[in-house]
């Protein structure tokens, strides 16, 4: 697999400082040493009580490269305002860049995100909503970690649930992953088709007891390929899986942009709905 990311480290590094040289004013922040986590809209209220209608907190979790503020800027007030206590964090920072360390850890540090969510709010389960990484990694927490019995729904945006055959950026030049890319990302190495991690993570089959899972996917996606490979396999009454394209087709939205995509949105606020059940296939979000 080849990544052609010369220039999206370092572009990545100087949002992660641009965010903690100015966070907004009325966002949540939390001091991680030489890092500064800057909340979404809407997200990590501490003091949110689910509701008797929305009885599960939404955690979101970003995907590689991925803030928290960035990646859920527009959906985590879509949740917050239909009644959701809404959570997100950032993970797996090495070099300044969020998302970029060895996968296995970041899962535990979703674990431990987890117990806080569940300890503060009260609440029994999670419902767990992530782009790309952040659509796969948690199902490492949910398989290995003993995550299973924490989490309700699983809805990954374009995840990278077998790993993906090439990532391409609009920047030029090229890395080749594969053990190449060490501790610039780990995570990237984690994400190669065929890679042990990805083998590791998919020798207990695609899902474990417990939670339902959504996948939501775009034809038009350039990073995680071929899209198909995002889909889970398993029973209709665990797992569904979307292409977007089927419900709306003139949609051209890809992979980076499908967490900010209208019908995405709608596509994730039903299937969170939906306790102890995947999305309905016959569900169809109004198209734009």
């Amino acid at each position: 697999m080849k990544f052609r990311i010369p220039s999206l480290i370092a572009a990545a590094a100087v949002a992660a400082g641009a965010l903690t040289a100015i966070p907004s004013a009325s966002a949540d922040v939390t001091d991680l040493g030489a890092v500064v986590s800057v909340s979404p809209p809407g997200a990590n209220d501490w003091s949110c009580t689910p509701t008797a209608e929305h009885p599960e907190p939404v955690i979101l979790v970003p995907g590689t490269f991925e803030s928290m503020a960035k990646n859920w800027s527009t959906l985590s007030p879509v949740l917050k305002n239909a009644g959701y206590c809404v959570f997100a964090l950032d993970y797996g920072t090495t070099n300044g860049v969020p998302a970029t360390g060895p996968v296995r850890q970041s899962a535990a540090e979703l674990g431990a995100f987890v117990d806080r969510v569940l300890a503060a709010t009260g609440a029994r389960k999670v419902d767990l909503v992530g782009h790309s990484q952040g659509g796969m990694m948690p199902r490492y927490y949910l398989g290995f970690l003993g995550g299973a019995k924490k989490v309700d729904h699983l809805v990954g945006l374009a995840p990278s649930n077998h790993g993906t055959e090439g990532v391409v950026s609009p920047a030029t030049g090229d890395l080749t992953a594969g053990g190449n890319l060490g501790s610039l990302c780990q995570a990237c190495d984690d994400q190669a088709a065929g890679s042990p991690f990805m083998q590791e993570l998919n020798s207990i089959g695609d899902l474990v007891n417990g939670p339902v899972y959504t996948v939501v996917s775009t034809r038009y996606d350039e990073v995680v390929t071929p899209y198909q490979s995002q889909f889970l396999a398993g029973p209709p009454r665990l797992v569904t899986n979307i292409t977007l394209q089927d419900l709306c087709p003139l949609d051209p939205i890809e992979h980076d942009q499908l967490p900010n995509d209208p019908a995405a949105h709608q596509l994730v606020l039903h299937a969170v709905s939906r306790t102890g059940a995947p999305a309905d296939p016959a569900y169809r979000p109004v198209c734009l």
